[in-house]
């Protein structure tokens, strides 16, 4: 990594950044993340399973979810992805994550990406990656993330990844 990161667990009180992050990087704002979660997602999230934080001088500048798959009954192109895959019975949704614009290809992915494994030893982690997003899709494949399916959703097609911590 080229900056100094604190890779951490994220509590109740970073959930507000989280919140201004995942917005910044919405469809609507030329971002590729694919559901809008709210406040009250990510407090359970943080309870039930990891959340973690990239923070650079106390700014979150990045965060990763894992969460049991029933976390996302009510998020549609979650429910698709499971359908085409769904893991392990004892399997978790990796995702979202996202990264602040100026912090990325700086290691940030990778440094939450083992903290998060770290935390979940010997459990498979499920996510999904549009396919039009090559920069997502390679980091992953170069974190050891292999393909395991692939489906479409509201015209745009996705690939399902598959690895275990």
């Amino acid at each position: 990594m080229d900056e100094i990161y604190e890779i951490g667990s994220a509590t109740v009180g970073d959930i507000s950044a989280i919140l201004d992050l995942q917005e910044r990087n919405l469809p609507h704002q030329g971002g590729t993340l694919s559901a809008r979660l709210s406040r009250s997602w990510f407090e359970a999230a943080i309870t039930a399973m990891p959340v973690i934080v990239a923070r650079q001088a106390g700014r979150v500048v990045g965060y990763l979810v894992s969460s049991p798959l029933q976390a996302y009954a009510e998020v549609a192109v979650v429910q698709a992805m499971l359908q085409a895959y769904r893991g392990a019975p004892d399997a978790y949704v990796y995702g979202p994550i996202c990264v602040e614009k100026t912090e990325r290809g700086r290691g940030v992915v990778g440094a939450m990406f083992e903290a998060l494994r770290a935390r979940l030893p010997g459990r498979e982690g499920v996510l999904f990656i549009r396919r039009d997003n090559e920069a997502s899709l390679k980091a992953h494949a170069k974190m050891g993330v292999r393909e395991v399916a692939a489906f479409k959703y509201d015209g745009t097609d996705f690939a399902v990844l598959s690895y275990v911590g």
